[in-house]
């Protein structure tokens, strides 16, 4: 396997993008307005958009025998991510989300696991995780995860961890081995004060167990980086139609320049760009930018070109 820049560890899954205007109470309904079915995973997700920001990307998914012929693989192989690592499970079907979201932006998911429930009997894969200057740790099976993360700590690798809507599966150990093993910690407002709960710890408490760098996003209402200083991000006011997967591309983007070497600040302000294209068109692979929108629009924003290599 040539050298890879970024290595995403997670899901690979079939979305189906629901929108309604309220969700329903318990033991009632509610109207479908609008539904598509469209490439996602947390994991292809970012792979996906750091492929198309210039990065070295693959991929390892517990996938079904639906996916190898499918139009998803057809379209990874067209953006140049590697998915030689792949798990696939013939028996079974390749997980399937369900993301509803209301006239608010407020999302409710129902994921369906099929074949990633295959992912705890899986051997860790060694040769991608030593290809990889940096693997970022997905929604997907906590001791997979755990698994990969501890190898690539072995080697030496940058690890960011990104527990997602799955944080819920981790029990206080998984997280905590989690947590200790990577780099850089990712999660949404939600997603980080659950994590200091479980753990029972401050965000500078966090830091000093693991992550030295801990990015916590608001949305909207932009993204905090917590390192040796905290650093507060705007978002780019954008119309957004679809905020699914604005959280992925944000983390694609951060890698993207953090491995280029640039400071936080930009990191965080680059994340910012790439997430905006994506909340102003439905689907998580619908609007991905390549590095030259993303630059014209950072240096719109903030007046000044990142720089990155």
């Amino acid at each position: 396997m040539n050298e890879i820049d970024l290595l995403a560890v997670g899901h690979t899954a079939f979305d189906y993008i629901i929108q309604l205007d309220e969700f329903p109470e318990p033991n009632s309904s509610t109207a479908i307005k609008r539904m598509k079915n469209f490439h996602g995973g947390a994991a292809a997700n970012v792979a996906v958009v750091g492929s198309k920001l210039g990065l070295r990307t693959s991929l390892v998914s517990a996938v079904g025998g639906d996916f190898p012929e499918s139009e998803y693989r057809r379209f990874l192989d067209s953006m140049d991510v590697e998915t030689g690592s792949m798990i696939t499970v013939p028996g079974e079907r390749t997980p399937t989300a369900f993301v509803m979201t209301d006239s608010h932006h407020n999302q409710i998911s129902y994921f369906y696991w099929g074949a990633a429930r295959y992912f705890r009997e899986s051997k860790v894969p060694e040769g991608a995780i030593r290809a990889a200057r940096a693997v970022h740790l997905a929604t997907g099976d906590p001791s997979f995860n755990c698994r990969c993360g501890a190898l690539a700590r072995s080697l030496g690798k940058v690890i960011s961890f990104d527990p997602g809507q799955d944080l819920h599966m981790y029990s206080r150990d998984q997280l905590e081995d989690a947590v200790r093993t990577c780099n850089i910690l990712f999660g949404n407002h939600h997603e980080i004060d659950r994590i200091t709960g479980k753990l029972s710890m401050k965000v500078d408490e966090l830091r000093e167990i693991g992550p030295e760098i801990i990015v916590k996003t608001y949305g909207k209402r932009g993204s905090r980086i917590y390192a040796d200083e905290t650093i507060k991000v705007d978002a780019i006011p954008r119309d957004a139609v679809d905020p699914t997967g604005a959280g992925d591309s944000y983390r694609a983007g951060f890698m993207r320049a953090y491995l280029s070497g640039a400071d936080l600040e930009t990191c965080g302000r680059f994340a910012s760009a790439v997430a905006s294209f994506i909340v102003e068109a439905e689907g998580t692979q619908t609007n991905i930018p390549d590095y030259d929108a993303v630059l014209r629009r950072f240096t719109e924003h903030w007046g000044y070109d990142p720089m990155l290599e």
